[in-house]
């Protein structure tokens, strides 16, 4: 039996087909808001319970709470705040026990918003207290400039019938992951957080693993990204190939989150396993430098956030990870834990070093990358689209 979903219950927040047309009917008399891409992501993550105990937008109490304290208002650990921002006007125009229509990039209806709250906030506060600085060039608090003035709070009816996963075939929900564990009977689920092709140093810490829990959910990010990030279409190809070649198929699940990256390095590190215990896991990966950007952050930082948050709360158990590199005198893959060679023995590429090399035509080494990763990593940056 997987662990119960954060805070006991797994949300549910999406409607039936009566209760949509009744919602799309009422829409066009309701104030209307229309999110970006990110917010329909959050959007659709409290909708089936991702983000479970959270049933909408949080409100002032658990705001402050979570910049404050890492925990919601009710002490429940909780890192990173989900919220939803709307400019000065439009908030004048709304009060508590409102209604209003969020409509989807695409333009379709996609939830409506029982309004409790309506405060103002501090990027400031929120960029220092969440992402631990209040420079413009991180990704993260540079996005805070682009949210209007007031949080609207409360909860969401999600009737948002379009695909947000683009890729619905590897999409599955966390009550779908729960079943699909129980079905193959697995009780111990390791979980690994993904915006990277799995290179060989995410196999080893991966089937490490692996070796202690009955199987493994490959979980790759696949919502907003920074541009520079490999596109998600490329890094499912290289998923598929290398768990093809060099997985167990009956040990694995690989499904897509449909979440949007924050780049909040520690804070975002324990958003991802409150996500990953929803969807069903017991265990949770955390190497080097995780959900990091630039400089910002320590190596193991992200590991060292878990000992300031109650561990028992939290229920998933953080597997820390040193960074994992090939030894050529070793033969294999090692970390320092386990090998005494010095630096010039070891093969380690950053994300970034292998991005330079593609975009120059080379070749990833064959100790960093399998083959079939490299091809198709080679194949994609070919193509007119990966250099545009």
């Amino acid at each position: 039996m997987s662990l119960a979903p954060y805070g006991g219950t797994l949300i549910d927040r999406t409607v039936n087909a009566d209760r949509a047309a009744s919602l799309r009917e009422r829409a066009s008399q309701l104030p209307r808001v229309d999110i970006t891409s990110h917010t329909l992501s959050d959007l659709f993550l409290i909708a089936v319970g991702g983000y479970s105990p959270l049933a909408g937008f949080m409100n002032r109490a658990d705001y402050a709470s979570v910049l404050q304290s890492m925990t919601l208002a009710n002490g429940l650990p909780w890192s990173v705040p989900v919220t939803l921002a709307v400019g000065e006007a439009q908030a004048s125009g709304l009060a508590r026990g409102s209604e209003v229509a969020l409509f989807a990039p695409d333009g379709e209806l996609a939830a409506v918003l029982t309004v409790e709250d309506i405060f103002a906030w501090d990027r400031e506060a929120e960029a220092q207290n969440v992402y631990g600085t209040t420079d413009r060039a991180h990704p993260g608090v540079a996005k805070l400039d682009t949210m209007g003035e007031r949080l609207l709070g409360g909860s969401i009816e999600y009737l948002y019938g379009n695909d947000i996963s683009g890729f619905p075939a590897h999409h599955k929900t966390p009550a779908e992951t729960r079943a699909e564990f129980a079905k193959r009977g697995w009780k111990t689920i390791v979980a690994f957080q993904t915006r990277n092709p799995v290179h060989r140093a995410h196999e080893y810490l991966q089937k490490c693993a692996m070796e202690i829990t009955d199987g493994l959910l490959l979980h790759p990010l696949v919502g907003d990204t920074k541009s520079d990030d490999i596109p998600a279409d490329v890094r499912m190809r290289c998923y598929e190939v290398i768990l093809d070649k060099y997985y167990p198929a009956d040990r694995v699940v690989l499904s897509v989150l449909p979440a949007a990256m924050r780049y909040a390095g520690p804070r975002e590190a324990i958003f991802h396993a409150i996500m990953r215990r929803n969807y069903g896991c017991t265990h949770f990966i955390v190497g080097r430098d995780h959900a990091g950007v630039g400089n910002y952050y320590g190596t193991y930082e992200a590991q060292q956030i878990f000992e300031k948050v109650d561990r028992a709360a939290l229920g998933i158990q953080p597997l820390n990870f040193e960074h994992a590199f090939f030894c050529r005198a070793c033969g294999q893959m090692v970390s320092p834990k386990t090998c005494p060679h010095g630096k010039d023995q070891h093969v380690f590429l950053s994300g970034t070093r292998v991005r330079e090399l593609l975009s120059r035509g080379e070749r990833p080494p064959a100790e960093f990358s399998r083959p079939e990763v490299a091809d198709a990593l080679m194949e994609a940056y070919a193509e007119p689209s990966a250099q545009a």
